[in-house]
């Protein structure tokens, strides 16, 4: 099974060059892998110790950024290293000062994985959420590197769950320890023999609850929002907006919309505008006008949702209306903002866990959507009650990076 396991690793790489001559992003997944081990001899030297966190995109950082910080504060002398899978993670976090250098994993080769682990040298390595690449994980395991996953989530329908799913659990023996989110990822762990195991919660809980600790003013959302209710509608997609668009244009006049896409693509969003009937700004343009004036904003750049979410009065999540995912959720919750989000969110437990709550609402088409947004905007007592419950739900579930900190420290890592 490992022969053809590589095998295919070999016949994907080859199969992504020639994709790349059609996509951007694939060019920048193939290329960004041509000067790692360039990069890491320029960043590091053979006295550093080094720590290596893999996250497979952005929201896998995110999720790490906790114990990264932790990490820095334990060990200050230690160097960082941080892989990514994805471009969509790779290109938005390549300078980001918590780390000492920033790449992209090199394809799961046994050859590329014996010179990545030759190349840093990691006194520990730390996966997060999931990516469980065997060539790597055995590698880790010959050199005796201590290795764990944190806020891991595993699922009955995957490959270690399955009769003939063999070479994978062998993978997974390489994993010193697994820290997770929830009680059903421990209990199919043990039921394939893996007994080293804390539930310790999701991560992503410690990182936006640091969120309202911090400076969230933005001057040109102040002056947008004025006195008026405030829709944030973050990380959204092309099926998201087609199920916003209906009560965007019936919306009451003292309503008004900050929109984030997930992707900055200009036709796109140009032809999403063209649709809306009520005043409509680019961010990029707000300089040149009286931004109070209009009732929707668009931003039409990335890095500012985490803070919009701070005028938020009721928040949509996007993502989870098609099938890219569903975005996080915990940052509207954070600041106790009621929460709308689409169908497809079966694979993200906190979802189901605050839906469950009746801190957050599912939608499946526009009729559901305006229907729910109409009732959190004409209810205020609902509307604060379900903001209530998402903020709560954020508060009580901290204290997953203090766990595995712990661990860590007990085990001398």
């Amino acid at each position: 099974m490992h022969t053809i396991y590589n095998l295919l690793i070999y016949l994907a790489s080859f199969g992504l060059r020639i994709v790349a001559l059609f996509s951007k992003k694939m060019k920048l997944f193939v290329n960004g892998r041509k000067d790692v081990f360039k990069l890491l001899q320029q960043k590091i030297s053979i006295s550093d110790t080094i720590i290596w966190f893999h996250c497979a995109s952005l929201g896998e950082f995110e999720q790490g950024v906790p114990i990264m910080e932790a990490i820095k504060k334990l060990k200050p002398n230690h160097k960082l290293i941080v892989s990514f899978f994805s471009p969509s993670g790779f290109e938005i976090k390549k300078n980001t000062p918590l780390a000492d250098a920033v790449v992209y994993l090199p394809m799961d080769t046994p050859l590329n994985a014996r010179k990545f682990i030759a190349a840093i040298k990691p006194s520990l390595a730390i996966f997060v959420k999931y990516e469980f690449w065997p060539n790597y994980l055995f590698e880790l395991q010959k050199k005796n590197i201590p290795t764990l996953l944190v806020s891991g989530v595993f699922r009955k329908d995957q490959l270690f769950f399955k009769r003939y799913g063999g070479f994978m659990r062998k993978a997974l023996g390489s994993f010193n320890h697994f820290f997770l989110q929830e009680n059903n990822s421990e209990m199919l762990l043990k039921s394939i023999g893996f007994n080293n195991t804390t539930v310790s919660g999701d991560t992503r809980f410690d990182r936006v609850s640091h969120q309202i600790e911090i400076d969230n003013t933005l001057k040109f959302a102040e002056e947008f929002k004025g006195s008026s209710l405030c829709i944030v509608c973050g990380s959204t997609w092309p099926e998201d907006d087609a199920v916003l668009l209906d009560y965007i244009n019936s919306a009451p006049e003292d309503v008004k919309f900050i929109i984030a896409p997930h992707k900055i693509e200009a036709d796109k969003i140009a032809a999403f505008t063209n649709k809306i009937v009520k005043k409509t700004l680019l961010h990029s343009n707000k300089d040149e006008v009286s931004i109070s004036e209009y009732k929707v904003l668009i931003i039409d750049c990335i890095g500012l949702l985490t803070k919009l979410y701070n005028y938020a009065d009721i928040a949509y999540v996007g993502g989870a209306m098609g099938k890219t995912g569903l975005h996080n959720i915990l940052e509207a919750a954070t600041f106790g903002v009621p929460i709308i989000i689409g169908k497809n969110y079966r694979d993200f437990p906190e979802a189901i866990r605050l839906r469950n709550l009746s801190g957050l609402y599912a939608v499946k088409n526009a009729l559901d959507t305006s229907e729910i947004l109409s009732k959190m905007v004409n209810n205020k007592s609902f509307r604060i009650k379900t903001g209530m419950i998402a903020g709560h739900f954020v508060n009580k579930n901290t204290g997953a990076t203090n766990t595995i900190m712990s661990w860590i420290r007990n085990n001398s890592l």
